[in-house]
């Protein structure tokens, strides 16, 4: 038995450097080195490109930020411009009444007061604007 154990540590002691040796050793080629430069090479051009797209990202968001400024400043004097319309056309409607009332104001006005004088000396008219309160 012990015959066995000698010579299994034996064995072993006799492959653990090769062992050693296969795990140590890393093929590494010049073309490997030359593959790795190119991928280096590839990948800060693509940072650049990534760091350019940012770039022009950034702008198209200034762009958008200055196109709703103006869209706002549009849309506040639209509206500011339709309220005075309305106003207006409210203003102007008052004012056309006025004017437009104001003579058929006066004319009746003078024809009640015809009516009450002619009421004075005629019962029957006189009892006519009572019923119509005017009298």
């Amino acid at each position: 038995m012990k015959r066995y154990f000698l010579f299994i540590a034996i064995l072993l002691l006799a492959l653990a450097p090769k062992a050693q040796e296969s795990q140590l050793s890393v093929p590494y080629t010049l073309a490997d080195r030359d593959r790795a430069i190119r991928t280096e090479a590839r990948m800060e051009t693509l940072e650049a490109k990534v760091d350019a797209l940012d770039k022009r990202i950034d702008d198209i968001h200034l762009q958008i930020n200055r196109l709703e400024d103006k869209f706002d400043s549009y849309f506040m004097w639209g509206f500011g411009l339709v309220l005075m319309s309305i106003f207006g056309l409210i203003g102007f409607i008052i004012y056309d009444r006025r004017t437009t009332l104001a003579p058929v104001e006066n004319k009746t006005e003078r024809i009640i007061k015809v009516l009450k004088e002619a009421a004075e000396n005629d019962p029957v008219l006189r009892e006519a604007l009572k019923k119509t309160a005017l009298w």
